[in-house]
């Protein structure tokens, strides 16, 4: 899709994951700046114990802090990303705060 010369997404303007209990998901917003078109791209992930997916910061290195982003809030896995890290939270931050089922005894906010 990148290198394709009938596609040529060659900038990722927007990667994201959505909770979608019980599966995960990933978004991915493409453009090409040659055709000047867009596609969105969405993956599930069924595994919410372990969600994993390869990076794609190899391809579009906006990736790089999309996916540490995503890794910090969802628990979603870039496998081959070069420094995967929680950016936000520390290391010993319980869980991950955008999945549906987290759980914060400390910090509740109630509407």
């Amino acid at each position: 899709m990148k290198d394709s010369p009938e596609t040529l997404f060659d900038f990722l303007f927007c990667e994201t994951a959505v909770d979608r209990n019980p599966n995960l998901e990933m978004v991915y917003h493409l453009n090409s700046t040659t055709h000047r078109h867009d596609m969105v791209l969405k993956v599930v992930l069924t595994d919410r114990e372990n969600p994993e997916l390869p990076s794609v910061n190899d391809l579009w290195k906006a990736a790089d802090l999309y996916e540490n982003e995503i890794y910090d809030m969802f628990g979603i896995k870039f496998s081959g990303h070069p420094y995967l890290r929680r950016i936000m939270l520390g290391d010993e931050w319980p869980g991950f705060p955008l999945r549906k089922d987290y759980k914060d005894d400390i910090n509740i906010v109630t509407l």
